[in-house]
């Protein structure tokens, strides 16, 4: 690791993961795996299952041909770890600071957009399951919820993402509500100068405004149950809301903060943010080295290496075979998260090994948030853990904060 990571993990009293006294089990996955789900595919065929396929594609898509979405799978696959035999560990320790805060693995849930899509008040579902597990969770500012309904339901602080609007004096206020809500760090997106084309929403019909037809409506009384929960609870954007002069249902925000993104973050703009935001601020969308090094200079505390999970440029590269090179371009003292493709507890476990201090998970907890509201949250980050204590048992690795050299090489 480095210093100051090494100091802020001083304070912190190390939760160890003992081995297991029965000598019929070894630990692993045939101990103890979540009551929802005994493996990751569970939750995301639940989440099929209860979602209409246009909403399901919205979650699972990419954008274009969906060549980068497909990258960042494969390159975590390509990636082998070291497998050891003889230097097996008793006791392993997950636990880390990420963005100041402690976390039980080094893990922290993505920010996404329209949140109650999927799942009613899908934000507080997802923070509270955040805080009873010990990660950070970071809300986005086209949440469903708004930064006040999260505040007002969970105790922990949480991170905000901020898209930036043309009109600063929005961005003023949002970073306001942000201050007042004592989040404790700033999420700045860089990456959304335009939207990608994300052919299967165009298909579904889920453009601005939304053009839906006979044949979306019929699939959708398909899904009764998910049906119900839509017309209960109605989703907005939240944050976004308080601002739309013509109404606060989901298409009259859309269509109002459609024209008002700003799109394009400039260095003026991050200037701008890094003078009005006093606590930790984050840059999203990094991906390319000479990027993650202005982010810096500019103030950035973190980068947090990501192709918006293979959701805006087609073609571009995968995060996991960028993040060495911006880890080299920043230096040890910056915190590098790394975002896009994480579905597994050794895909944690890789991209540590590749220089990240941690990852953002988005699909793979939103899987569990759409199938089964806060426990299926809570479902997806035990998976995660239990993914990544094997993985850790079977390398070697007695500590996150401390890996073995060469964890991690290419085929």
């Amino acid at each position: 690791m480095n210093e100051r990571f090494d100091s802020e993990l001083a304070d912190t009293i190390a939760e160890r993961v003992g081995s297991i006294d029965a000598p019929e089990l070894r630990g692993g996955a045939m101990v103890r795996p979540p009551a929802l789900a005994r493996h990751p595919g569970h939750l995301k065929r639940a989440a099929k299952r209860r979602l209409p396929i246009a909403i399901y594609d919205f979650l699972e898509g990419g954008s274009n041909d969906e060549v980068t979405l497909k990258r960042n799978r494969d390159d975590f696959a390509a990636l082998r770890l070291r497998q050891r035999v003889f230097d097996h560990v008793a006791s392993r320790n997950m636990h880390t600071v990420l963005f100041g805060q402690r976390a039980a693995i080094p893990v922290a849930l993505a920010p996404i957009g329209m949140g109650g899509v999927f799942y009613p008040r899908a934000e507080i579902h997802a923070a509270r399951a955040a805080a009873a597990y010990g990660v950070p969770y970071c809300l986005s500012t086209l949440a469903s919820c708004s930064i006040e309904d999260v505040a007002a339901a969970v105790e922990t602080p949480f991170l905000f993402q901020l898209y930036m609007m043309k009109d600063r004096a929005i961005n003023a206020g949002l970073l306001q509500r942000a201050e007042q809500a004592k989040c404790p760090g700033l999420v700045v997106n860089v990456d959304t100068a335009v939207q990608g084309r994300r052919n299967r929403d165009l298909d579904n019909g889920l453009v601005v405004p939304l053009k839906v037809r006979p044949r979306h409506v019929a699939r959708i009384v398909r899904k009764p149950r998910w049906l119900y929960d839509w017309l209960r609870n109605t989703p907005t954007l939240g944050n976004l809301a308080p601002y739309s002069p013509d109404g606060t249902d989901l298409a009259t925000v859309s269509g109002w903060a459609e024209p008002r993104f700003k799109g394009s973050v400039t260095p003026d703009d991050l200037e701008w943010v890094r003078h009005h935001w006093q606590r930790k601020l984050i840059v999203k969308g990094i991906l390319d080295p000479e990027d993650a090094k202005l982010a810096v200079r500019l103030g950035a505390d973190c980068v947090i290496v990501s192709n918006h999970g293979g959701r805006q440029l087609d073609g571009a590269s995968s995060t996991i075979d960028m993040l060495p090179r911006i880890r080299e371009a920043v230096g040890d003292d910056v915190e590098v998260i790394l975002d896009s493709g994480v579905r597994s507890g050794s895909d944690i476990l890789k991209a540590l090994g590749r220089g990240a201090n941690g990852c953002l998970v988005g699909r793979a907890y939103v899987y569990g948030l759409a199938a089964h509201g806060e426990q299926g949250v809570t479902a997806a980050l035990s998976l995660l853990a239990q993914e990544l204590d094997e993985a850790m048992t079977l390398t070697g690795t007695a500590d996150v904060n401390a890996l073995p050299e060469n964890l991690v090489f290419a085929a």
